[in-house]
């Protein structure tokens, strides 16, 4: 059994992960204009960290930097509190506007500069910039780096190297190359920060994109199930238009004495069940792709359920079929839309559970036409293509519901199966033929 303390260390080690993952989340997020570079962190912690950070950074250099400028520099106290003030006191305003603090805090470091210029204590110590002065600078130079554009950092860091040169320019004897070393620095800092961000960005624009595109699938999956219901309908449709013309063609012929007004009453019916087809033609060539093959074959009703279940057992899936044999007469889009809900839930057995026992019912209780589909847990490992779903197939049997005015209900079990249960109803609303 483990001690407190261990458990305490257990805690602190992922409270500790946690916060640096937390972190590191945060600096690579964008901030809005205003806000401070981890205003979007999920913890309150995180969100005032600059603050500490910045407010100890001042809190610290600002006496320093008074101290060595009135005693090793020999300023005067009221230059010197002036310009550590001005040096140090914008990083506050950094945290949300880094680039009105650069402007104050680049002047206050030229002037300090050129008041040490002539300075009695500034021979043999750092000049034109004093230690305190790189360190709130690098410390501002990884702000701007958070916040703003890549042709304002370019700008400001060649403002800093020119800075530095023409002080080198101005006194040779007192530089002592402080200079080149915060322009390195500075440098550094920049391209860094902005890497983060830029990578935070790329990842943010990357999930926005993958999100869209997941949109767009499921869109265009719903839509090429449309068409392909459409095309199927016009199968079925179109054997019954067929039938119409046919009978109504011949009617004058197969029924001797009909008076005149019910042979042209035949012949307007016929003509307009040609005009019907001639359209549905027309349609079917603007959905149908002549390149998928299979498509102008008879399509499949219930009588070719357990050819499906005997490819889905030759596939590995030990599947078995329970089919009611007097269901009557059942319509011809019925028969389609429970073909291809009982297709579609096959292909995902096989994609997503291998060998799982699966049984398949299909059975009428006079008023609907219940099918079932109930898979047990995969029974073989799973590869990462078969776990990685995206659940497009059940929008193809939504859409095959609505279209006979049925339910569908889908849903995973409690041992680790699936089950798919489809009710379509066997009569057209309004009628009470099938």
């Amino acid at each position: 059994m483990e001690t407190s303390p261990n458990k305490l260390r257990d805690n602190l080690r992922d409270g500790l992960r946690d916060g640096l993952r937390e972190l590191g989340l945060a600096l690579t997020t964008p901030a809005a204009s205003g806000d401070a570079p981890l205003a979007r962190a999920g913890k309150a912690w995180v969100r005032l960290l600059p603050y500490v950070i910045v407010l100890g950074v001042v809190a610290s250099l600002l006496p320093v930097t008074i101290t060595v400028l009135v005693g090793d520099y020999q300023l005067g106290g009221a230059l010197a509190g002036a310009l550590a003030t001005a040096q140090t006191a914008p990083l506050l305003l950094a945290i949300t506007r880094p680039l009105p603090a650069w402007w104050i805090v680049g002047t206050a470091d030229v002037l300090g500069a050129l008041a040490l210029l002539g300075a009695d204590g500034t021979p043999g110590r750092s000049w034109p910039w004093t230690p305190m002065v790189v360190v709130g600078y690098l410390l501002l130079m990884a702000l701007l780096g958070l916040r703003e554009s890549r042709r304002t950092l370019v700008a400001v860091w060649l403002a800093t190297g020119l800075a530095g040169f023409l002080f080198e320019l101005v006194s040779q004897n007192k530089s002592d190359g402080v200079h080149v070393l915060l322009f390195v620095l500075s440098g550094v800092i920049l391209v860094v920060t902005y890497a983060l961000r830029a990578r935070g960005e790329a990842q943010r624009r990357l999930v926005v994109q993958e999100t869209i595109s997941e949109a767009e699938r499921a869109q265009r999956t719903l839509l090429e199930e449309r068409a392909r219901i459409a095309r199927e309908l016009h199968d079925v449709v179109a054997h019954h238009m067929s039938v119409i013309t046919v009978q109504a063609d011949s009617a004058p012929y197969r029924i001797q004495g009909l008076p005149p007004e019910a042979q042209e009453e035949f012949a307007t019916i016929a003509g307009s069940a040609r005009e019907s087809l001639a359209e549905m033609r027309r349609l079917l060539a603007v959905l149908r792709s002549e390149d998928a093959p299979g498509e102008r074959a008879p399509q499949p009703g219930l009588d070719r359920l357990q050819q499906l279940v005997e490819a889905t057992v030759r596939a590995g899936v030990p599947a078995e079929l329970a089919l009611e044999a007097e269901l009557g007469e059942v319509r011809q889009a019925v028969q389609l839309s429970a073909y291809r809900i009982v297709q579609e839930a096959l292909a995902n057995v096989v994609r997503h559970a291998p060998g799982a026992r699966t049984e398949v019912a299909v059975r009428g209780d006079g008023e609907d036409l219940l099918v079932l589909v109930v898979n047990g847990p995969a029974a073989e490992p799973m590869t990462p293509l078969e776990h990685s779903g995206t659940g497009h197939g059940l929008v193809g049997m939504r859409e095959r519901v609505r279209l006979t005015g049925g339910s569908l209900d889908v849903g995973s079990l409690p041992d680790g199966g699936f089950r798919v249960a489809a009710r379509l109803p066997l009569r057209t609303k309004g009628t009470d033929s099938p």
